[in-house]
């Protein structure tokens, strides 16, 4: 498994920490339980971090690969270093006799370590890319992401060189279609899981006093990377529409963003920090608003079960795992009519869809679910019951089936 720039264990809700590593680390540990070894690698952030860590349970292993300096590092340069961390890779297997029988990578940069090394080894690759450029950059609000040239062009090699891909949901797969004109009859259609063990519904009063919700509040929640496609300025508006449309609503409300640091060293991520901050003024809705920074994940059932409502404002989400996550803590999502999201969030039924970048339409949504209990909690229980088909061990079911089925090897 190859994680290159950013590892699994690593804190959620920084600059590049998301999704993607709750789903390495989940899916490592669930192999793990079915007896199937797995090494993840990841470059080396920290030189205070051993190398070699027994974290993922069962026997697995995450090496931290050193190539280049063991500290955190701008996207655009660690192309530079793949070369160092491709060489380290083949000295850990062949110092410790292992041959591989399969490459899973993920995210681009680890898919363009995963080709040099399936030419060596002769092994098959299967790539999940979790984010798309081409997508990022169409949907991105005035211009912020820049999708480097480099990121492009590998994205399409991967998809017309590795033996197979997988993708989140169908939307992926009409987006390889349309934005890379490729064909897509090696891609499985396998969305990411969640851990239900984990994330369930905690009761209300035990939840609220983990999260230190006041007894006179009600909190709308969101979980996620501070920066412009995650939709926080739209949120913020909503929440500005509800108080000045309905005192006493807005008088009993308060939203939690859990995600990034207030101060940040990150440059994106300060300056969408303090555009965020600087429209709370703006809004003055700074008395309603907290900004807690990032939370362990083993925290955040108690922030799903404690909120009435988790809202996913996205420009774009691959999947959208936060959501998937809130409704197996039995908790109604209102999410962006965006991506993965179309297809996670059932809508009526798990929660709400409304369209992207309309604060509006999401004041109405939330305004909704927050004066009718009896509608939020049976969404929120049909949310709980639904998440359950994504819980990790049927969505192991299927990724085994497709490398047994990649690989020729069966057990």
């Amino acid at each position: 498994m190859i994680s290159y720039h950013t590892c699994p264990l690593a804190t959620l809700g920084g600059k590049d920490t998301g999704g993607m590593n709750v789903y390495v680390r989940d899916l490592t540990r669930e192999l793990g339980r079915r007896g199937i070894g797995v090494d993840v690698f990841t470059r080396s952030q920290d030189e205070h971090v051993p190398h070699v860590l027994h974290d993922l349970g069962h026997g697995n292993r995450i090496v931290h690969v050193p190539a280049g300096p063991e500290s955190p590092m701008a996207k655009d340069r660690l192309a530079e270093y793949l070369p160092t961390f491709i060489d380290f890779i083949e000295a850990f297997a062949a110092s410790k006799g292992i041959r591989y029988d399969i490459l899973h990578s993920h995210y681009w940069l680890s898919g363009l370590a995963a080709l040099e090394l399936r030419s060596h080894w002769g092994i098959p690759l299967i790539q999940m890319f979790h984010t798309l450029a081409a997508m990022k950059k169409r949907v991105a609000p005035d211009g912020e992401d820049s999708a480097s040239t480099l990121r492009l062009e590998a994205e399409g090699r991967l998809l017309r060189q590795a033996d197979r891909i997988v993708a989140s949901t169908q939307a992926e797969v009409a987006q390889f279609q349309w934005l890379y004109h490729v064909d897509t009859r090696r891609v499985a259609v396998i969305p990411p899981g969640v851990d239900t063990g984990h994330f369930y519904p905690i009761p209300d009063d035990e939840a609220r006093e983990f999260a230190r919700v006041p007894a006179n509040k009600r909190m709308i929640l969101f979980v996620g990377r501070v920066e412009p496609l995650k939709g926080i300025d739209s949120l913020l508006q909503a929440i500005a529409i509800l108080r000045a449309q309905d005192k006493s609503l807005g008088a009993d409300l308060c939203l939690a963003v859990i995600g990034g640091e207030p101060n940040d060293d990150g440059a994106t991520e300060t300056e969408e920090m303090a555009r965020l901050q600087e429209m709370r003024r703006d809004l003055k809705i700074e008395d309603m608003v907290t900004f807690l920074g990032r939370r362990a994940q083993d925290t955040l059932p108690y922030y799903y079960s404690a909120a009435e409502i988790v809202v996913v404002p996205s420009h774009y989400e691959s999947f959208g795992l936060v959501a998937l996550e809130a409704m197996a803590c039995g908790t109604p999502v209102v999410a962006s009519e965006t991506g993965g999201l179309v297809f996670l969030v059932r809508d009526g039924e798990t929660g709400f869809h409304v369209p992207t970048g309309d604060p509006e339409a999401l004041a109405d949504r939330l305004r909704q679910l927050l004066q009718d209990e009896i509608l939020r909690q049976r969404l929120g229980q049909q949310a709980a019951e639904y998440a359950k088909r994504y819980a990790w061990p049927l969505i192991a079911d299927q990724i085994i089936d497709l490398y047994h089925g990649t690989t020729g090897i069966h057990a």
